[in-house]
């Protein structure tokens, strides 16, 4: 019997120290094989690319530049280049402002219980609806309402009497880049109002009401409870809307033709494409492009990171770890002294 319970014991205690991870390990082959092909080895290739003098479809005979930074400085003294880094800003920053501005007011309108506001699922769906229709389609659809010389706006502005003729929405620069701008906060601004809302019913409701007692209304709770409380939020929709924002593409591609007038509507996205698959296919100056692309929005994400940090958290941070620093020294005066005991 002792040895029955023995080995009982004993298979227990295997079983007990059997570890699982190695499963978790086997589970996640697949993803990490994916990911290594079609996202790790674009990535570095695309890098390797950028300091060669590779040209032509179908070329297989490149070599490194000399000197090895000649692409990247060749791009940046494009100036296309820097019209498309210029227009790509300006359009971002146009959409994105207000964008986050209306978000921000449908997201504390839509979460506050005070308001008993009917169909609040349906006004969600309703507002995020343009973020699920495919570009091409919104493209044509944006392309028809402001066409020249009819289309339903052009309609509208002469029966108003705005306009006296038909107004050429595709050949002014001006209002091609406010009507890229404007699709593109069409189209998001009801996920970031998603997102925010989601931010907003994190926050503990105790919070709001004990400001509700304490006299406060709803302006000074949104300012003073809901903005501090969002700050994680907001950063992750800032650097999340800054990537996509900079890497603008597909609406400003399908939109307008050779990207308008004047290279009014051309990102840094087109002019990616148009460099690698338009004219030599000079696949050193897309990749270069890429980079550059990739080091600016790593500043500015990593600017933003700093700026919205949490300040005393940070402070907090800093004194454990001289803390922990000082008594680290401490425990090794204290193990030198034994020893010289």
């Amino acid at each position: 019997m002792a040895n029955k319970d023995l080995v009982k014991n004993t298979e227990l205690q295997k079983k007990k120290h059997i570890s699982y991870a190695k499963y978790g390990y086997i589970f996640s082959i697949p993803f990490v094989a994916a990911w290594l092909l079609f996202m790790a080895y674009p990535i570095f290739y695309t890098l390797f690319i950028g300091f060669t003098n590779l040209k032509g479809l179908g070329s297989t005979n490149f070599s490194i530049t000399n000197p090895w930074y000649k692409n990247f400085v060749t791009t940046l003294n494009t100036p296309s280049f820097r019209v498309a880094l210029s227009n790509t800003f300006k359009m971002w920053i146009i959409n994105f402002i207000p964008q986050l501005g209306l978000a921000l007011v449908l997201a504390a309108w839509f979460t506050n219980e005070q308001n008993n506001i009917k169909g609040k699922g349906f006004f969600k769906v309703v507002f995020y609806m343009p973020n699920i229709i495919t570009a091409s389609t919104i493209a044509i659809l944006f392309a028809s309402l402001f066409g020249y010389p009819k289309s339903p706006v052009n309609d509208i502005l002469m029966a108003i009497g705005a306009i006296d003729v038909p107004y050429n929405f595709p050949q002014s620069k001006t209002a091609a880049q406010l009507l890229v701008a404007f699709i593109q906060f069409w189209t998001w601004f009801g996920y970031t109002m998603i997102v925010l809302s989601s931010g907003i019913l994190g926050i503990s409701p105790d919070i709001f009401e004990a400001a509700e007692i304490d006299g406060a209304n709803g302006v000074q709770q949104f300012f003073k409870i809901t903005l501090p409380n969002l700050k994680t939020i907001m950063l992750f929709t800032l650097v999340t809307s800054l990537i996509g924002g900079l890497q603008m593409f597909d609406i400003p591609f399908m939109l307008m033709q050779n990207s308008g007038p004047d290279n009014a509507t051309l990102t840094a996205s087109v002019f990616i494409y148009n460099q690698a698959f338009k004219g030599s296919y000079m696949y050193n100056r897309a990749a270069s492009a890429s980079m550059i692309m990739f080091v600016i929005i790593s500043i500015i994400s990593a600017g933003m990171f700093f700026i919205m940090r949490d300040k005393d958290e940070a402070q907090q941070y800093k004194l454990e770890k001289a803390r922990i620093k000082a008594y680290k020294k401490q425990l090794k005066e204290a193990k030198m002294a034994e020893k010289q005991a």
